[in-house]
């Protein structure tokens, strides 16, 4: 195989695996948006969600879940 055919072969599979990436990452999205109509979101401002899911994403999910537990519950 020359060079040339190893590189073609290289970006051929490299494009594959972009593809396969998108295509996993696309589906674990989907499980995790199909938990969202099981939540009271309507509680929240769509600015307040976002902003909550973008910061817990930031820091990581089990930094994010011991911050909340130490808060104390929400007065009705």
């Amino acid at each position: 195989m020359t060079d040339r055919e190893r590189l073609a072969d290289l970006e051929q599979r490299r494009e594959k695996l972009a593809q396969e990436l998108d295509q996993t990452r696309r589906a674990v999205r989907d499980k995790y948006a199909a938990i969202v109509p099981e939540l009271a979101v309507e509680d929240f401002t769509e600015r307040e969600f976002r902003d909550l899911l973008a910061q817990a994403i930031r820091v990581g999910g089990a930094a994010s879940v011991a911050a909340l537990k130490g808060l104390p519950p929400r007065a009705s």
